[in-house]
């Protein structure tokens, strides 16, 4: 079996990934890392979660080692179409470079400008960047890529969808001519190869399975409720399941409407979307993977990157609007080899247009008729009756129960002392 120290990568990386019990790469790690380790240019696809950080951060670590950087001048970049994908990158690759000696900063937007301008006053080898805060730093001419040696761009596809290519180019254009270029998407088409045309050179591809064929390791169930009154109940009894359960809405609204449903019901649930703060976003991430809030509701933001352990069940409570975002909100479980559950709720009106769905993804969905207290909906998600006692919002403690006299109506002041609440003041008008 090939080891990490077979790629060539230094005793340092090796080390601490045997540390962190990784020992044998991924099928991508070990074709493409030892071509971005003789510096050629790297195209990398394959489906999130098949081992695409390391594939192109280990190289670039390995290169990087031993030369200074200067202040608002990093020789690495990664480009990532999200600030939560942007921290994880971050976070993977922390350890493994303070092993070599470099300093890695993630600038993402959501976070107080004023915070990465600090950071970027002591040297940075490696930068993390959302395509806007890099913009945002280079408008102020804090940052600089002209000392830029290796540019990696993940999940291009996504940048593409989220319509920043224009900025990824003006970005790229700053960096030096010749850099080596590592790209790695689930997807090489249409705007996508365009970058690759204007900015590779001579770039070897290395593919893993194709994102349809990561649907063959999770199991995919068409659940018939149908009407909306049906679907909330079926949701309330999903989201008391045991696990890591995400469930997936089409707008920002419904997320948050879902999450209140939730937690009126006594389920742990955390909300991710665009509009929330990084603060918000951040808890909502580690509250999930720790398990203290074991259900995450999400936009399609969620669908690309987030990489969370022992996601066993994908609900998509609104079936997504086409085919690609059906393989990427399921892309959430079975990851790295290991096996999931993802069920679309379909309501009565919707089965024609989910069907077409299906077939576009080239997925085989079992439909069930089922409603919240089926045994069918139990077997096949884990659903159970929720608790029922209410959960503050989230980010708010939950309140101290009242004394039993004050709930029963009765003053809670028995013994008769005065009060020391001051008396309310006329407003005078009387």
């Amino acid at each position: 079996m090939t080891s990490f120290a077979d790629l060539g990568l230094p005793r340092p990386i090796v080390n601490v990934l045997a540390k962190q019990g990784i020992t044998q790469p991924f099928p991508i790690q070990e074709e493409a890392i030892p071509d971005a380790l003789a510096g050629r240019d790297v195209l990398g696809r394959g489906p999130t979660g098949s081992g695409k950080t390391f594939t192109f951060g280990l190289p670039m670590l390995a290169r990087l080692a031993g030369a200074p950087s200067k202040p608002g001048h990093p020789r690495g970049l990664i480009l990532a179409p999200t600030r939560e994908l942007a921290t994880q990158i971050r976070e993977r690759l922390d350890d493994l470079a303070a092993a070599l000696g470099l300093r890695l900063l993630d600038v993402v937007g959501g976070v107080n400008i004023n915070n990465h301008l600090r950071s970027l006053a002591a040297p940075v080898d490696v930068l993390v960047a959302t395509p806007g805060r890099a913009e945002d730093l280079i408008s102020q001419r804090k940052l600089f890529f002209d000392h830029v040696e290796i540019t990696a761009l993940d999940e291009a596809d996504q940048m593409a969808d989220m319509g920043f290519l224009p900025q990824v180019r003006k970005l790229l254009d700053r960096t030096p001519k010749g850099g080596q270029r590592l790209l790695f998407s689930a997807t090489l088409d249409g705007d996508v190869e365009k970058l690759i045309a204007r900015y590779m050179s001579d770039p070897v591809t290395h593919s893993t399975a194709p994102v349809q064929a990561s649907v063959n390791t999770m199991e995919h169930y068409r659940l018939l409720v149908g009407d909306r009154d049906a679907r909330s109940d079926v949701v309330l009894h999903i989201g008391a399941r045991e696990g890591k359960t995400i469930m997936f809405m089409r707008t920002k609204h419904g997320v948050d409407r879902q999450v209140k449903k939730l937690r009126r019901a006594g389920i742990n649930a955390q909300g991710l979307h665009g509009d929330k703060g990084q603060g918000a976003r951040t808890r909502a991430l580690e509250g999930f993977g720790d398990g203290t809030a074991p259900v995450l509701v999400a936009t399609d933001i969620a669908a690309r990157g987030i990489d969370v352990d022992d996601v066993s069940l994908v609900v998509h409570v609104d079936p997504p609007a086409e085919h690609k975002a059906y393989l990427h909100r399921a892309g959430r479980t079975a990851r790295a080899g290991s096996s999931g559950t993802v069920v679309t709720l379909v309501l009565d009106e919707q089965e024609k247009e989910v069907q077409q769905l299906m077939n576009k993804a080239g997925v085989s969905a079992t439909p069930v008729r089922v409603t919240a207290e089926s045994d069918e909906l139990a077997k096949i998600t884990g659903a159970r009756e929720p608790s029922g006692a209410p959960l503050p919002p989230p980010g708010q403690p939950q309140q101290a129960k009242r004394p039993a006299a004050a709930r029963n109506g009765k003053p809670s002041n028995p013994a008769g002392r005065p009060s020391r609440r001051r008396p309310r003041r006329s407003s005078g008008r009387g």
